[in-house]
């Protein structure tokens, strides 16, 4: 059995049901039962047949709300690994850095362009930070506090996948001095992060040890799944840009769930799911968790 989730921003629209219904029957897709997960919100209809039958019949109504297809099999993921910026947190940090120091328009343009694969994400990674030598050490910890929080849903997400035994690991191309803290405030147990060089109380426009780019991103979910012993159909991997088309893709070819969150087009094309209308407790209803299984 397989099932296709309807996830709303507000309320689901009439007759979107029927239309499904009727959508996956004309590609031989039999429909069946229907469960409501939230009155008017989220909505598990069940069908037997072709899962992918289904995603591409069913992509034209996803501008109008979320659409999540999958196997019934493993529904409920035990391994989370997840991006950070614009993905766990509302913002991209080394942009917010760059704010600090009078050149976030310089830098933010490297960084959109980096995201949406333009440019090759470790080299633009380098000359970004490279901007950044000389940046008092203290404007990280003012940047955490004034700057950086959570994405709507994150908390609950993580508070509720881990509640039930999954692992949640945060990996991110971004710094280790941001990492730590967001990890440790939604739950996460294992962090992968760059390392921001600092001397004398100032970045100094470096990095130490090997960069957290699109394939370590990948490794790290393979190597996550092989410690803990979760096979990748188990797996969640959910991020927005470029640099997490390879773990997305490692995700999908698992038969997992590869998640974009708001994704940049070229991550769209290789996620099994785009969230583009809510916020992250709609990872929650993909896995066929009610609000009242949340733990908030």
């Amino acid at each position: 059995m397989s099932i296709c989730t309807l996830i709303a921003a507000d309320t689901l629209e009439g007759g979107i049901i029927s239309e499904v219904n009727d959508r996956l029957a004309a590609v031989g897709c039999v429909p069946g039962a229907v469960r409501w997960l939230s009155d008017g919100k989220a909505v598990d209809i069940a069908f037997d047949g072709s899962i992918g039958s289904a995603r591409a019949a069913l992509r034209v109504l996803e501008d109008r709300c979320d659409i999540v297809v999958q196997s019934e099999h493993n529904r409920r993921k035990m391994l989370l690994v997840s991006d950070m910026d614009s993905t766990m947190i509302t913002v991209e940090c080394i942009d917010e850095l760059a704010d600090f120091a009078g050149i976030k328009p310089q830098i933010a343009a490297i960084t959109e362009r980096a995201m949406a694969g333009e440019l090759d994400f470790a080299e633009a990674l380098k000359a970004r930070v490279a901007l950044l030598a000389g940046l008092d050490e203290n404007m990280i910890a003012q940047c955490l506090r004034e700057r950086v929080r959570p994405m709507p849903g994150a908390e609950i997400l993580v508070r509720t996948m881990t509640g039930w035994g999954a692992h949640a690991v945060l990996v991110s191309g971004g710094f280790t001095s941001f990492t730590g803290p967001v990890a440790e405030l939604l739950g996460f147990t294992e962090v992968h992060a760059n390392v921001l060089e600092i001397k004398g109380g100032c970045l100094t426009g470096g990095l130490k040890g090997d960069i957290v780019d699109a394939p370590v991103k990948r490794a790290v979910l393979h190597s996550a799944a092989a410690s803990q012993g979760i096979p990748l159909d188990a797996a969640i991997a959910v991020g927005d840009g470029a640099n997490d088309l390879p773990m997305i893709a490692a995700a999908v070819a698992g038969d997992g769930l590869g998640i974009g969150y708001h994704p940049r087009p070229q991550l769209a094309k290789a996620a099994n799911f785009s969230v583009r209308h809510n916020d992250l407790t709609a990872l929650l209803f993909a896995q066929g968790v009610a609000p009242n299984e949340w733990l908030r």
